[in-house]
């Protein structure tokens, strides 16, 4: 099996193009996607246009509303859109259409109409783009029903769960996180769809179970040497698709190490960690050794200044306070 050394976003590229190469019903929109306007903000719809033509790549206006509507009216009359809404605060543009119109349509049509569209877009802390640019909001999209959450944390899977999005009949929100884009790794030239729903066990364990996904799976992993030293026996589960998430496989690696901590980058406070750890308790009360814990960011939009930006993101070493306060 051949193989490339990629990072993230020449991941996404490469699934783009591998789409768009398999099914002519596969279109891309959204504002400077063309390699004309340098491939998108990232590059990371670069050679598109020159390879699909500008009837399959579609530069916008800088309209939230008018690509997620084009997007949607596509979906309608048989293509598969994928949009891209440049960062994820800018979905709040277009919620209406997001959650009023492509969440809702196959439910009010009597599942007549699907809606298979892709939005892609990025997000994240870490590269001082404050408030209004770097919000992990997957927690407004899981509470739709009728829209899947993908949230990927390293090339094989942006490239394999990418795939899935864009053929998946529902839409899908594809988030690509800051913290993850740039670490390269090995991805299979022939990389078959990575299915939703599934998650991936990134390291077995016995005593605690942490559950992450996106960039934070990242901090996670830099977290298990400190608690390997500590004698701490940690499995580590990144989610890869928050809605639908992986219940089964989650229940069953905290039914296996009797401890659970939830860590994700978006906002505690009503975050999706609330859902998963209300389940866990749910199903397990009675084999728990311990109250689940969550970790996410304060109650506060991103900061600017790069000190508080540090202290906002959960760092591996309170992952590791966390993970050892659990287990005292």
């Amino acid at each position: 099996m051949s193989a490339k050394k990629m990072n993230s976003l020449q991941a996404v590229n490469a699934a783009l193009h591998q789409a768009m190469a398999e099914d002519d019903k596969v279109i891309v929109l959204g504002e400077d996607i063309a390699d004309r306007e340098g491939g998108g903000v990232t590059g990371a719809t670069a050679g598109l246009s020159t390879k699909f033509g500008d009837d399959r790549v579609k530069s916008t206006p800088i309209s939230e509303q008018a690509i997620i509507g084009a997007a949607i009216g596509a979906a309608l009359a048989g293509y598969k859109p994928v949009a891209e809404i440049m960062l994820m605060n800018f979905t709040a543009v277009a919620m209406d259409m997001i959650f009023n119109h492509a969440a809702k349509l196959r439910f009010m049509s009597g599942g007549q109409s699907t809606v298979p569209i892709t939005i892609r877009t990025l997000t994240g802390a870490g590269w001082q783009t404050a408030g209004q640019h770097a919000d992990h909001l997957e927690g407004w999209f899981a509470h739709a029903a009728g829209i899947k959450v993908v949230a990927p944390s390293n090339p094989v899977d942006y490239k394999g769960l990418l795939l899935s999005c864009i053929q998946d009949p529902d839409p899908c929100i594809f988030i690509e996180s800051a913290g993850s884009l740039f670490i390269p790794a090995e991805v299979p030239d022939d990389l078959a769809p990575i299915p939703l729903g599934k998650a991936r066990v990134v390291q077995e364990g016995t005593d605690v179970t942490i559950i992450s996904w996106s960039s934070q799976v990242i901090r996670c992993q830099q977290a298990l040497a400190p608690l390997a030293e500590a004698g701490i026996s940690v499995e580590l589960i990144d989610l890869r698709t928050v809605s639908p998430w992986d219940k089964e496989a989650v229940l069953a690696s905290v039914a296996k190490t009797g401890r659970a901590v939830i860590a994700h980058e978006a906002v505690r406070h009503f975050g999706p960690g609330g859902e998963i750890a209300s389940t866990i308790s749910e199903e397990l009360f009675g084999q728990l050794k311990a109250p689940v814990r969550r970790l996410g960011a304060p109650y506060s939009p991103v900061p600017f200044a790069k000190v508080l930006e540090d202290a906002y993101i959960v760092s591996p070493d309170q992952v590791v306070e966390t993970v050892k306060a659990l287990m005292a």
